[in-house]
């Protein structure tokens, strides 16, 4: 398993990038972050498959912040293809995402999310929820170390 505790952010708005980025930052959250812009990024990475070929599956993050509307394969479908491989069920999924839908909030832990955050509009309000995010996922939680 891999020393830093990495945060997998699945997310293809590049200002949504850059605003989690600057969250994290301003939060003195300095994990190392790998950026998947779409779910077909993201199940890659995880697996070690397509672009990320190579790359070892047993180096998990410590946590995804996964975002629900994305190109190719949505968070949906990402998520539960994480849950259906005993290799990454049980790693921590957080939804983070600007979806109001009811049933995107059913659904996501219907499949197994960890939580569900709607992504405040006020850059304050973001810059809390992403400092509570890092201080309960990347501190205070536990993790089974072959999660």
């Amino acid at each position: 398993m891999a020393a830093e505790k990495i945060i997998l952010l699945v997310e293809d708005n590049p200002d949504d990038v850059a605003l989690t980025l600057r969250a994290l930052k301003k939060n003195n959250i300095k994990n190392m972050v790998v950026v998947a812009k779409d779910g077909v990024e993201a199940l890659d990475y995880l697996f070690g498959t397509g672009q990320h070929q190579g790359r070892d599956p047993r180096d998990k993050p410590q946590l995804i912040l996964l975002d629900l509307k994305l190109p190719k394969v949505d968070g949906l479908e990402v998520l539960q293809r994480l849950r259906q491989d005993d290799r990454t069920r049980l790693l921590p999924v957080v939804i983070l995402t600007s979806s109001k839908e009811q049933r995107d909030l059913v659904e996501g832990y219907s499949l197994g999310a960890n939580s569900y955050i709607r992504k405040p509009v006020d850059f304050d309000q973001f810059i809390e929820a992403v400092r509570q995010l890092g201080l309960y996922w990347m501190v205070l939680n536990e993790t089974l170390d072959n999660a």
